[in-house]
């Protein structure tokens, strides 16, 4: 999502003193509850009994990993050195990279330019930039929505969106794609921006708001854009230019609850919410700043997908009545603090299904966050989840919510058709994303753009580059097969998604890396076991 309509709205809601001990003093192990809070037994179809999706924002896959495994050494005492046997990435070419159909050629940033400006990236720009699948307008669709700086504006410029990382920068992502597993043809399951590949992430669906219709918002009944949860303290419901809204439908909450499966949402920022004396909820705000010097709050509502669901939400952001109770079903209603996932584990508790997201200011989202940040937050997550006791049995899913508009020049096959004559332009034309059969949901236009997919697990297979299409609702499927959820239904993404299996091998010989520890702010390799 922009930053610019999440600062806007934060920036009106109303300050507060954070109360000492609030938490503590409503998360307690002695809790009369606890007795309640002991694991179900479950079987899964594979191995994994414990799954950590991490789920960050605005990077397309050329962005990070246009050139892997290959880097630019010697700028600023930069080394990256590839294996030699990595499989063949579907990267730019040098025809690509010196001759591109775009106006603009690709071009490398290096890790002295960590800011970035926030691009267009909204559900009918995107479609525009590809250009029927001549990839050839990204320039002329991608200005700038908001400086790192305002005062800065006029470093921004179109041209930015052809910009690219690589293993001198995005060291420690490239160093797990070495040693674990990694997809190069994995895609947002809609064009579009942050809302949509959150939804799409637990449902399958962008389908089924309420209200059915907010200008550039929601059409048709089907989210275009960002709106906030209704069901939530935090959303700015006074200002009716962005919206706020429910959705009807099943997400993968319900399927799990159904199966007495513990799992959670854990947002940094999310605790707690106070009440005043007038019963009145205020929502508290945490706020870092950036390595490049942009302060923001912690947690932002539209990147809460859960919140948008009646049975899944917790408007107050109540914490667990207990630790032992984090992942079942009680007051906090599966939404929780990100601090509540690290209580869970270190009591022994983890959920079997966890939903990470990161502070602002980590999660790689062009202005409040950047590369070296995002590297921070995902290392230290990572080398954390390795001690756990649990590893053996966990893997880690490491993606994007969408592709922030960063230019990408594979075209995503396009297996959900579209024809609303207001917003779909993906063959240049108006109301043309293919041809939608009678019945289906408008708006729906995808895939979108790729993104990357990375599996850190004991039973990911070492440095494989998986070519199978996949979709942010393959998550959602491997999720529902590894448990036996069953299905979504109503046209849910999960129906057709492409399978994550092939980034595993459950054979009981493989031999596989089983830890991996990076330095956070090198990203380089610490040690490697075995």
């Amino acid at each position: 999502m922009s930053l610019v309509n999440k600062m806007r709205h934060m920036s009106l809601l109303i300050p507060f003193i954070l109360l000492s001990g609030f938490l503590t003093s409503m998360i307690s192990v002695a809790s009369t509850a606890a007795g309640s809070s002991s694991i179900p037994t479950t079987t899964t179809s594979t191995p994994i009994k414990h799954l950590v999706i991490i789920f960050q924002e605005n990077v397309s896959f050329d962005h990070y990993f246009a050139t892997y495994p290959h880097a630019t050494n010697g700028v600023n005492g930069s080394k990256f050195a590839g294996d030699p046997h990595t499989p063949s990435v579907n990267g730019l070419s040098a025809a690509l990279l010196f001759d591109n159909p775009n106006s603009a050629n690709p071009f490398r940033l290096d890790p002295s330019q960590q800011r970035s400006c926030d691009i267009t990236h909204s559900y009918t720009g995107e479609q525009k930039e590809y250009n029927g699948g001549l990839m050839n307008k990204f320039v002329q669709f991608s200005s700038p929505l908001f400086s790192y700086n305002p005062r800065d504006s006029g470093k921004c410029n179109r041209n930015q969106v052809m910009g690219y990382y690589d293993g001198n920068t995005v060291t420690g992502l490239w160093n797990y794609a070495q040693h674990f597993a990694m997809s190069d043809n994995f895609y947002e399951s809609t064009f579009g921006p942050s809302v949509l590949g959150h939804l799409n992430l637990i449902s399958g669906q962008t389908h089924g708001a309420i209200p059915s219709n907010i200008q550039d918002v929601v059409v048709n009944g089907t989210v275009i854009g960002n709106p906030d949860p209704v069901r939530d303290d935090c959303s700015p419901s006074f200002l009716p230019s962005s919206g706020v809204i429910s959705m009807v439908g099943k997400n993968v909450g319900d399927l799990l609850n159904s199966k007495n499966i513990t799992w959670g949402w854990f947002s940094a920022g999310f605790k707690p919410s106070i009440r005043t004396a007038e019963g009145k909820w205020i929502c508290a705000f945490t706020n870092h700043t950036s390595f490049g010097g942009w302060n923001s709050h912690d947690y932002y509502p539209d990147d809460e997908p859960f919140q948008y669901y009646n049975s899944t939400a917790n408007p107050h952001h109540l914490p667990p009545i207990s630790i032992p109770m984090i992942g079942h079903t009680d007051q906090a209603n599966h939404q929780y603090d990100l601090s509540a996932f690290w209580n869970a584990a270190t009591f022994g508790n983890s959920p079997a299904v966890s939903f990470i997201k990161a502070p602002t200011y980590q999660d790689g989202h062009p202005i409040g966050s950047d590369p070296i940040d995002e590297q921070n937050f995902l290392v230290n997550t990572v080398n954390r989840l390795q001690n756990l006791p649990e590893w053996n049995s966990t893997a880690i899913i490491v993606t994007h919510d969408d592709s922030g508009g960063w230019y990408d020049h594979v075209l995503p096959p396009i297996v959900s058709q579209s024809n609303d004559p207001a917003n779909d332009r993906l063959l240049g034309n108006v109301g043309l994303c293919g041809h939608a059969p009678a019945g289906s949901y408008q708006d729906r236009c995808g895939y979108g753009p790729r993104l990357p997919l990375l599996v850190i697990s004991p039973y990911a297979k070492t440095n494989l580059i998986d070519h199978s299409i996949s979709d942010q609702s393959s998550i959602l499927r491997f999720i529902e097969d590894n448990w036996s959820l069953g299905r979504i239904g109503d046209q849910s993404f999960d129906s057709k998604a492409g399978s994550l299996e092939n980034m595993f091998d459950f054979h009981p010989t493989a031999s596989h890396v089983n830890k991996l520890f990076l330095d956070p702010s090198t990203g380089l390799r610490i040690r490697r076991i075995p």
